[in-house]
């Protein structure tokens, strides 16, 4: 066990100090793991849509552009946020396959600063890590319930209005604006939990 949570300590710590081949091992190492999880929580509309692979890689470069530099010791907590990352991925994709059908425009205003859509990286290795307070957003946003992670997203980084969100959501555009006025604040503690080394309770799904 000990030999484990050392070579994912060496490689985290080696990557952020700018070894590739650490992150190329990191990739080697822990992708079977996200193709699994993809394989195992992709729906028949995904299915449809694309194939496994191409998940794969998304969540993988998600990963990448949200871990902070902070280094995880322990394997399962890391493999915790894969599953946690690739979970948002699937919900993002089937999100965007639905407002297609809703013609809903997603204009990216970048509010919260964050980095072009995924699809502009061509490989996991090339999502380069280039701020460290944007990372810890990005990863706090990954981190909050389904719902807040989705009206932050909805609101700050795509840009829609509180009417529009309602909608979504089946409720009225006053709901909407507290639900995320609410949800503000456990972004903001999930930043400083996060600076302080603190991961909050994830469970890695083998």
């Amino acid at each position: 066990m000990q030999s484990e949570l050392t070579e994912t300590f060496v490689l985290l710590r080696d990557w952020h100090a700018g070894d590739r081949e650490a992150l190329e091992r990191l990739l080697a190492r822990d992708l079977p793991f996200v193709r699994a999880y993809v394989v195992r929580r992709m729906g028949n509309l995904l299915r449809a849509k694309g194939e496994a692979d191409d998940y794969v890689q998304e969540a993988a470069i998600e990963a990448l552009r949200y871990v902070p530099r902070f280094v995880m010791s322990d394997r399962d907590q890391f493999r915790a946020l894969l599953a946690r990352i690739t979970e948002n991925v699937l919900r993002d994709n089937v999100e965007r396959l639905r407002a297609r059908k809703r013609d809903v425009a997603r204009e990216k205003s970048n509010v919260l600063n964050l980095d072009p859509p995924i699809g502009s990286a061509t490989r996991p290795s090339q999502a380069a890590v280039r701020s460290e307070e944007r990372q810890w957003v990005r990863l706090a946003i990954e981190l909050l319930a389904p719902e807040e992670r989705m009206l932050v997203i909805w609101r700050e980084w795509d840009g829609l209005s509180f009417p529009v969100i309602a909608g979504r959501l089946g409720v009225s555009e006053d709901a909407a604006r507290m639900r995320f006025t609410r949800s503000l604040p456990k972004l903001a503690r999930t930043v400083q939990q996060l600076q302080r080394g603190e991961m909050g309770q994830l469970d890695a799904q083998a």
